[in-house]
């Protein structure tokens, strides 16, 4: 059975939350993870191998370069499920 979407996006937010060592009330769906979250390049590449793991997927190169934002991340992991 699949995961509905607010559960995948607890769990990325969870992920962004610990990794940045920030609030949780700023890990919102429109927060840009390295403008509003402080995040650099190696924990961005961190947070994209964090979420491959948990997840069990894989987040090519060109897809883990457009996360922005959490919300696309949610929607990187809710798209890669949809594959399987």
């Amino acid at each position: 059975m699949e995961k509905p979407r607010a559960d995948v996006a607890d769990r990325v937010k969870e992920i962004i939350t610990v990794q940045l060592g920030v609030e949780a009330s700023h890990v919102v769906d429109n927060a840009s993870i390295v403008e509003d979250l402080g995040a650099d390049s190696l924990e961005v590449a961190q947070i994209v191998m964090l979420i491959e793991d948990e997840f069990g997927i894989d987040i090519p190169d060109n897809a883990a370069d457009a996360l922005v934002t959490v919300g696309d991340a949610i929607y990187v992991v809710i798209a890669s499920k949809a594959k399987i």
